[in-house]
């Protein structure tokens, strides 16, 4: 008596799993009311990555409107000083001013976030002040959110602090001879 074979055996139980498959297809499948484990599975994991996108939205949509409220107060601050004519009147010597400081605390917020959030926020501020909070972060900082800017963005702020920082030195240059070297004559 000659015995089957295994691939023969193989033939016949994938037959009967297509002829099973088609009769649970035709028996009442077609309307979708029924799903399969797998199916549900599925459903489930695409809910909880829904539910963890919007929760995730919620956060950027959070720190977007803090950052507008911060940019709107400095913005309102510095406003202020103009008008008060406080920009230009001599304060207390090393004593940063009311919008100083707030630069300085905007900064601290941006080197705390990661560099890819920070640069999303970032982008969406004036450039005035992306130049003022940059110029106070710490450089690797700055190296990191630029790196995650886009690159048109990271171009114009690198463009406007690259302006800044070469108007500032030959300006700084007199300065640094002190009120000494001013007062001393050439002779």
């Amino acid at each position: 008596m000659a015995r089957p074979s295994l691939l023969l055996l193989m033939a016949a139980a994938s037959a009967i799993a297509a002829v099973a498959n088609a009769a649970s297809i035709a028996t009442g499948d077609q309307d979708g009311s029924t799903k399969t484990r797998l199916g549900n599975s599925i459903e489930r994991d695409l809910s909880a990555r829904d539910q963890e996108a919007a929760k995730r939205q919620r956060a950027l949509d959070l720190r977007e409107q803090a950052a507008k409220a911060a940019e709107a107060r400095l913005a309102a601050g510095v406003e202020a000083q103009q008008k008060e004519g406080v920009a230009g009147a001599p304060g207390a010597p090393g004593a940063p001013s009311p919008a100083e400081a707030q630069f300085d605390e905007l900064a601290r917020i941006y080197q705390a976030m990661k560099p890819a959030k920070a640069a999303a926020v970032f982008e969406q501020l004036d450039m005035e002040v992306q130049m003022k909070v940059a110029q106070r972060m710490r450089p690797a900082s700055t190296a990191a959110v630029l790196a995650a800017m886009t690159p048109k963005g990271a171009a114009s702020l690198s463009m406007a602090l690259a302006r800044k920082s070469a108007a500032a030195k030959p300006a700084a240059t007199p300065a640094m001879a002190g009120p000494a070297g001013s007062a001393r004559k050439p002779g």
